[in-house]
């Protein structure tokens, strides 16, 4: 049976709940809400700024202050003097910048080839600078790469769509999940709350409700995992369509908790879905590679958003769900 919790909001806050008309949970699981009003570095975290980036966008900006810091130290080079770097040996670059350039990649990184050296007490200066730089700059960049690695995170992929399928003598709200990993999840946990607008004392009032699940956990997560929420008597899904759920600014929101055998530590992950998501009248392809010459079991990824059209029972019986 879904229950509605009349005094839940599920941390969005009342305010927030009422007056979005965006969606509370996104796809990939950040949140539509902005916090404006706070002084300009209050809400700045450096750290978990690096840590939740995207590893090609860490990459490149490493990269970029990596060209950045030997950059600034090239100019210091350059304003202590045009005789501040001397080379025993003709250098190959006659261009003074790229010259002090690669003096300071090689003094940054502790390289040191010998053919360079700094003259005067203004570039002996730079040169302990950028050499406690160098050395602080690769402890951080190190820990950071550390901390990115062993960061326990789940990598689950969602079904573009959910569907409404025919199940049993009814019909039943369905989407399908994949573990994207080699590391096995263990003891998998599924929540699955409906957020939609309702009148109340004359108002719009935003309501949430818990769905009742065929099943709710899962002790062992090796292939693919179709949450399943029969709509039945008790669901409030009973008679909803595509329109009256589009007028409700309904929401699916999904919370999916596991145990990473690899991490040693518990995941969480979640999205949600729109009603301009679920697919009326649809079953999910067979993702299971029937056959297999190895011999194991085998499920063929590329084909978890693929759906096949499927008619719904009449609406006498399935809640007068359509398409």
């Amino acid at each position: 049976m879904a229950t509605r919790d009349d005094n839940r909001d599920l941390g969005f806050g009342s305010v927030v709940s009422q007056e979005s008309r965006r969606r509370l949970v996104n796809r990939d699981g950040s949140f539509n809400v902005v916090r404006d009003g706070l002084p300009r570095w209050s809400s700045l975290s450096l750290y978990h700024a690096l840590i939740g980036l995207s590893w090609p966008r860490f990459l490149a900006l490493a990269a970029g202050c990596y060209v950045l810091i030997n950059g600034l130290f090239a100019g210091l080079y350059l304003a202590c003097g045009s005789g501040s770097l001397q080379s025993m040996e003709p250098f190959p670059i006659a261009d003074p910048f790229l010259r002090a350039f690669f003096f300071s990649v090689e003094t940054f990184g502790t390289i040191g080839y010998g053919n360079i050296a700094p003259v005067g007490l203004g570039a002996h200066v730079v040169v302990t600078v950028e050499s406690f730089a160098g050395l602080a700059s690769l402890a951080l960049a190190t820990g950071l790469m550390f901390a990115r690695f062993a960061r326990p995170t789940a990598r689950l992929l969602f079904s573009r769509s959910a569907i409404v399928a025919p199940y049993q003598s009814t019909s039943a709200f369905e989407f399908r999940v994949v573990n994207l990993r080699r590391s096995q999840l263990l003891e998998v946990e599924c929540k699955v709350i409906l957020s939609r607008i309702e009148p109340r004392d004359g108002k719009p009032f935003r309501n949430y409700y818990t769905l009742a699940l065929e099943r709710t956990k899962v002790s062992f997560f090796p292939a693919a995992w179709t949450i399943v929420h029969p709509i039945d008597g008790d669901s409030p899904l009973r008679g909803a369509t595509r329109d009256s759920l589009l007028a409700e600014d309904a929401e699916f929101i999904v919370l999916l908790t596991g145990y990473d055998e690899a991490f040693a530590a518990t995941v969480h992950t979640r999205t949600s879905y729109k009603p301009h998501e679920i697919v009326w009248g649809a079953r999910f392809a067979d993702l299971f590679n029937h056959g297999d010459p190895r011999g194991v079991l085998s499920i063929d990824v590329a084909r978890l958003h693929q759906v096949v059209p499927a008619p719904l029972p009449e609406p006498a019986e399935a809640g007068e769900a359509s398409r």
